[in-house]
């Protein structure tokens, strides 16, 4: 008579398996081999940040635009210039996918340079007009740029971080080991303008009283 097979064998079989990834995974985990996808997340999120400061700036320029225009219509010069670099601000776009890309980072950040820059020559010329500066809507404009230039401040400083330290990750023990055997990423790229650059346009005017 033939004995059948006990059908707790195969299971007793796969027990020292089961041991083994119960001891392997969690030193995965220790040893940072879900940093690196960690720390990648966290630095797209926060890219995603800037991207929405940005576009939220160049949402409130066409109405700054023309509410300068109103006053201001031969500013010809000053009100193109800003339409021109806000189109070259909006014609770049760098994805989470394509932050290991430093040219069209570079494109990036250059035309938003060049949109503050001629921001900030805009609302130089607004001095020159007193009823301007005491127009409600333009000072709701202003209050709402005044804003978003913080709030782009605030999403590239944690931007900065989080790429430091995925960057960071990704070129040290033990993480880079896996990054070497397994994920093979490429460091974001980070802005590179000087603070001086970086600054908000000063757009406190006041209500424009006394001239």
């Amino acid at each position: 008579m033939r004995m059948q097979a006990s059908p707790a064998l195969p299971a007793f079989r796969l027990l020292p398996a089961f041991v083994v990834l119960a001891i392997v995974m969690p030193l995965l985990s220790a040893c940072g081999y879900n940093t690196i996808p960690t720390q990648e997340e966290q630095a797209k999120a926060a890219w995603s940040e800037v991207l929405n400061q940005y576009q939220r700036r160049a949402d409130l320029i066409p109405n700054l635009v023309e509410t300068v225009k109103g006053y201001a219509s031969h500013e010809k010069d000053t009100l193109e210039g800003v339409v021109e670099a806000r189109a070259k601000a909006t014609q770049v776009t760098v994805t989470p996918e394509t932050l290991t890309d430093p040219n069209a980072f570079k494109a990036f950040q250059d035309n938003q340079a060049g949109l503050t820059s001629a921001l900030s020559r805009l609302l130089a010329v607004v001095e020159n007009y007193p009823d301007l500066k005491a127009n409600q809507n333009f000072l709701a404009l202003q209050a709402q740029l005044e804003g978003t230039e913080n709030r782009i401040a605030v999403a590239r400083r944690d931007y900065i971080e989080t790429v430091r330290i995925y960057n960071t990750s990704l070129k040290t023990f033990p993480a880079m080991i896996w990054n070497t055997l397994w994920f093979r990423n490429q460091p974001f790229q980070n802005f590179t303008v000087a603070e001086d650059k970086l600054e908000a346009p000063k757009v406190n005017f006041g209500t424009g009283q006394g001239g």
